[in-house]
């Protein structure tokens, strides 16, 4: 979920070690975080939008994965009222080593939350939302029933809006994802992240090939959703694994692929073993198009949310043109 340069929230030591968010990583060594090459090096939010947006988030007792993970696209993105709304808390019962948002028990759902999503969407004057959420393995169904609320709520507040969501892999919850797809997302998200040699140390608590059936399932319970995943880079995969991880998504019929570098939030998450150049994300960007992808984001910067409602219409304008074809 989460690819992180800044953390916006955090201070002192708390930034340096991920302490406070990240307890179940405090015995671990640490890992020296590397300095950024310039291009991806971001400038600090300074845009009164982007302080209008925040100020809406905190009207409406809202989280954003945008805070949360720390994303470095935050001021672009805010400034450009986009927001990525993260729903059922702000604590994570995972503990992936790449991940900044919190770690450990949430609280219980706050059941006003989707109908306040759904006047925010419409406050906002969005064209495309991005709902996503932390992983609740606490709840029977991983918060598929909440998902589908929002859902619902943003379609009442705002019609005109088309929805994406960004969801966990309902791991062990058998019949969540069927009450997610039946409440018609226009983008159903679910991000592999990494290849599958580096789960058990970069997202021990999932596995591959399930991530890789829900995304299939999508396709098969509704053809008509557009489907996408991503996957960071720079964490110690070889070129060829990022091949078959293109190949397993196309095999599953997935429309939309991310591919980003990952950026290390603090001393004791996963390290950076290599910054990625622009021209090899380039080259990705190629490989994954000539595989059939309608879609392909592969830049250092590119996240699961950037630019997402310029990126839904341009799925819409693929398809068309692959029907045509």
């Amino acid at each position: 979920m989460a690819r992180i340069e800044i953390d916006h929230r955090s201070k002192g030591d708390t930034a340096r070690t991920g302490a406070a968010r990240h307890p179940e990583k405090a015995n671990r060594p640490d890992n020296p975080i590397q300095r950024k090459p310039a291009w991806i090096r971001v400038k600090a939010p300074t845009h009164p939008i982007y302080h209008e947006t925040r100020a809406l988030m905190r009207d409406n007792k809202l989280v954003t994965v945008c805070e949360e993970a720390a994303c470095p696209n935050i001021g672009e993105c805010w400034s450009q009222r986009h927001a990525t709304m993260m729903i059922m808390g702000e604590i994570c019962t995972r503990a992936c080593a790449f991940c900044n948002v919190a770690t450990g028990m949430p609280n219980a759902l706050d059941t006003e939350e989707p109908r306040r999503v759904g006047e925010a969407v419409a406050k906002l004057g969005l064209r495309h939302v991005v709902i996503t959420s932390v992983d609740r393995d606490d709840l029977a169904d991983g918060g598929a029933r909440h998902f589908a609320e929002t859902i619902a709520a943003i379609r009442a507040s705002a019609p005109e809006t088309t929805v994406e969501i960004l969801t966990p892999d309902f791991l062990r919850k058998p019949g969540a994802l069927e009450v997610v797809v039946e409440a018609r997302p226009d983008v159903f998200n679910h991000n592999l992240e990494t290849v599958p040699r580096l789960y058990p140390n970069i997202r021990p608590g999932a596995r591959y090939y399930h991530s890789l059936r829900l995304l299939d399932r999508v396709k098969q319970l509704d053809k008509t959703i557009f489907t996408k995943s991503g996957i960071m880079v720079g964490l110690g995969e070889e070129r060829i694994e990022v091949q078959q991880v293109m190949d397993d998504l196309r095999s599953a019929e997935v429309d939309f692929l991310t591919v980003g570098q990952y950026l290390q939030p603090t001393v004791k998450h996963a390290a950076v073993a290599r910054f990625v150049e622009p021209a090899e994300f380039d080259d990705y960007a190629s490989m994954a198009r000539a595989k059939g992808f309608l879609l392909v984001s592969a830049t250092p910067l590119t996240r699961s949310s950037y630019h997402a409602d310029r990126d839904f219409a341009a799925l819409k304008e693929a398809r068309l043109k692959a029907l045509g074809a």
